[in-house]
């Protein structure tokens, strides 16, 4: 396939500008929560739930940005490490007073020593993969793009875009063992047939290649490369038009059903 994507449509947004406009356009997350639940993609919109920063949250934001936008964003955006005990001259851990004295006045998110050294165990992870390599030499990272789809405004904002390779996204993961399957579970076709479905409607049409980049989060912090088939795209597309469809629906009569309104049978052979 012929790509060439012009990287000067996609916007450069902090993640927080981005995400304060999620009342105004639908995104690949808001969609995966309603097609999880309606009722719970409601009680995001109208504020009633918070998504949780949680500290394995906080690790894969980081390696994004570490992995992704380079050192001297990452050093930027995060305090790292912690002060260091003049008598060791080793950082002070995590769960000691004067790490947590530090900590209170930052006024960015913090990562502990251990936290950072574990980022560069998986930066170095993805760095021994020459085909992650390859993907990731050139490009644009965290590109924002806004379009019209099924009807619907909708926003992207891409981990990586490649104007040759086509979409890049960017994950970690426990085991990459079970990476596939966790890729099944959390829909991830899904959310790469939305980002992709969005960007052809500034790129006449054309539905680009997609790859994931998985990394783990512990030893041997083995990377891996996958190239999402066509087919996998196609089907996930039209079940995610189907729920835009559907959401749609919802917004017009203000109805937000959990999905389980009805008896059901359980059959356990």
């Amino acid at each position: 396939m012929d790509v060439n994507i012009d990287l000067s449509i996609l916007e450069v947004e902090p993640a927080e500008e981005y995400h304060a406009k999620a009342d105004r356009f639908l995104s690949s997350h808001q969609l995966l929560d309603f097609m999880k639940c309606p009722w719970l993609h409601h009680k995001k919109a109208i504020g009633l739930l918070a998504d949780c920063d949680s500290a394995s949250y906080l690790i894969g934001r980081a390696a994004h940005v570490r992995i992704l936008e380079g050192r001297d964003v990452y050093a930027a955006a995060f305090a790292l490490g912690g002060p260091v005990n003049p008598k060791t001259g080793k950082p002070f851990g995590s769960g000691t007073k004067a790490f947590a004295e530090w900590a209170e006045v930052q006024g960015k998110p913090v990562l502990s020593h251990e936290q950072v050294n574990l980022i560069e165990q998986m930066a170095s992870g993805v760095a021994m993969n020459d085909q992650a390599v390859d993907l990731l030499l050139y490009g644009r990272s965290e590109g924002v793009l806004r379009a019209e789809y099924c009807g619907t405004p909708c926003q992207i904002r891409i981990d990586w875009v490649h104007p040759h390779r086509g979409i890049v996204d960017f994950k970690t993961c426990d085991d990459l063992t079970w990476f596939e399957a966790d890729a099944r579970r959390y829909g991830y076709q899904r959310q790469m047939a939305f980002y992709r479905a969005v960007l052809a409607q500034v790129i006449e049409g054309q539905m680009v290649p997609v790859h994931l980049v998985a990394v783990e989060k512990k030893e041997p912090f083995r990377c891996g490369v996958w190239r999402v088939s066509d087919d996998t795209l196609a089907i996930a597309q039209r079940e995610n038009e189907a729920a835009i469809r559907r959401l749609l629906v919802c917004r017009q009569h203000d109805e937000w059903p959990t999905g389980y309104e009805e008896i059901r049978v359980l059959d356990v052979a």
